[in-house]
């Protein structure tokens, strides 16, 4: 017989395999001894208190082994003689999951992909990181697994009842992620092993009968009595399938401003802009976990993380995708713009923490724009900031940055902290260059944050310009029964960049519902 059981030990006392039996006894009221086996299912840290403890849920064998624990794995069928095709355009993570479920439904996945694989993706990172020059095909944003897979790997979501979340971890698990993703509250893999993960996932899906194809930039639609037979390539070349399901991400303006030149219908919705915000690692570690200032951070412990959020005058002030133990990275996709993200390597062992620190734009805010740029005034508006923000920060992918008190108090910063951010950095008024209904309701945030976390907006606390990407500004409509655009059959708009997910693991059950949507429009 086995039991499940929730405990909560002292942090120094978590490891010990008899604290952990001892405590599982106390909580089932049995004698230790009747203690077979246990196993860890779920492992949370509560820092709460000034004494850190640690919720475990464990699986406890009370009258011999627990069952033998199978690992991971992920299969599909044979494909048929003659499979219905599924186009995917995209190989996020949306993309990707929205492959292996078409397999597992027995149908054949055809990926396009506008970047390169993630080997060759990694070397054209270097020019942009050392010599400022982007290269528009392959960055931080396009090329296999997407923006996500040198962009830290946190899988952590609040989007569990869009689908199976256990599903997307054990798959990950399954293509070589570590196995702690199954148990960890706050799942991360890290920017080191998630390109390893990805490739994995790539040769599953080629070898269940799959197709994925880099250096595949879609540039138009085949259409035919409102139906979507196709694509074209920018090889010219004409590519023909039952369904296309659109995963292109939310950095692909070309694809938006391609939809609209077809008047395929392309609704404006909510987004945030703002700022990357850096202090030390080991002040955050101080703040959260409650230690001294001359104490480290025990070794039992990751790099802290924090979120924090307010509204102010009807618009969300906030944290976003916080990355403890991380570096801010550039994440422009033209080189015409500077453009901020953060991310960890699995240690998180950076001496820097950094969260985007943003403010909620609604399509209200934007009339000019709107008028101006029509339904793509949202993306109009992102692109004016991060041209800005390429001439403040003096060329390359050097960022404009300020201190966060002179943020506060609107002055030009006369010398800046250290920093993360490998292409540099050049002092800039970032309370200038924002619109003042942003720069204000920021400092208003970044002061009651300063109450809720003393030391927060103190020195060097630093602010880099911009972060502009964190979701799309344009939704792809779709219906709520089929998933499909409501104008143009045979298309299902997926993801991210359709504004239907923010993050890995949403994107990933996102792709998930499409392929399963694609699969009765291909059927029928």
């Amino acid at each position: 017989m086995s039991e499940s059981v929730d405990i909560v030990l002292a942090l120094e006392r978590s490891e010990d395999e008899a604290a952990r039996r001892g405590a599982a006894a106390a909580k089932l009221g049995v004698a230790v001894s009747c203690i077979g086996e246990t196993r860890l299912r779920k492992h949370s840290i509560d820092a709460r208190q000034s004494s850190v403890k640690v919720q475990l849920r464990l699986d406890v064998s009370l009258d011999g082994p627990l069952p033998e624990e199978v690992a991971p794995i992920w299969e599909a069928p044979l494909l048929p003689a003659h499979p219905r095709r599924v186009l995917i355009v995209g190989c996020g993570p949306a993309g990707m999951f929205a492959a292996l479920r078409c397999l597992e439904l027995g149908l054949q996945p055809i990926v396009l992909e506008r970047g390169k694989d993630v080997s060759a993706r990694r070397f054209d990172l270097a020019p942009l990181l050392r010599e400022g020059r982007v290269i528009e095909e392959s960055n931080y944003c396009f090329g296999e697994g997407g923006a996500g897979t040198f962009s830290d790997g946190k899988l952590y979501t609040r989007a569990t009842k869009r689908g199976p979340v256990a599903k997307v971890y054990e798959i990950l698990a399954a293509h070589g992620a570590p196995a702690r993703i199954l148990t960890d509250a706050h799942p991360h893999i890290g920017s080191n092993l998630l390109p390893n993960v990805v490739k994995a996932i790539r040769n599953s899906i080629i070898a269940a009968g799959g197709e994925v194809h880099f250096q595949t930039k879609v540039v138009d639609l085949l259409l035919s009595d409102g139906q979507l037979r196709g694509v074209r390539s920018s090889a010219d070349e004409e590519i023909l399938a039952d369904a296309v399901i659109l995963a292109t991400g939310h950095s692909a303006r070309d694809i938006y401003q391609l939809l609209a030149d077809r008047s395929i219908l392309l609704e404006p919705k909510p987004f945030a802009v703002g700022c990357r915000i850096e202090h030390p690692q080991a002040f955050i570690d101080r703040t959260q976990y409650h230690l001294g200032s001359a104490v480290p951070r025990p070794r039992l412990l990751p790099a802290a993380r924090y979120r924090l959020a307010t509204k102010i005058r009807d618009r969300g002030v906030h944290s976003f995708c916080m990355c403890p133990g991380g570096w801010i990275v550039p994440a422009a996709t033209a080189n015409d713009e500077v453009v901020v993200n953060g991310m960890s390597l699995s240690r998180r062992d950076s001496p820097f923490a950094n969260s985007g620190l943003i403010t909620t734009v609604e399509p209200a805010d934007l009339t000019g724009f709107f008028q101006q740029h029509g339904v793509l005034g949202g993306m109009a508006f992102q692109k004016m900031l991060e041209c800005a923000a390429k001439s403040a920060g003096g060329g390359g992918q050097s960022a404009p940055a300020q201190r966060v008190g002179d943020f506060l108090s609107g002055k030009l910063s006369a010398s800046l902290p250290d920093t993360s951010y490998f292409p540099g950095i050049r002092s800039a008024p970032l309370h200038e260059l924002l619109p003042p209904w942003i720069t204000e309701r920021m400092r208003e945030g970044l002061r009651l944050f300063g109450r809720q976390m003393p030391g927060y907006i103190a020195d060097p606390a630093l602010l880099l310009g911009f972060e502009t990407r964190t979701s799309s500004p344009v939704r792809i409509p779709r219906r709520d029964d089929t998933l499909e655009h409501p104008q143009l059959r045979g298309l299902f708009p997926c993801g991210e960049g359709a504004g239907y997910a923010g993050g890995i693991v949403s994107a990933a059950l996102d792709g998930m519902r499409s392929a399963e949507a694609a699969a009765g429009s291909a059927a029928a």
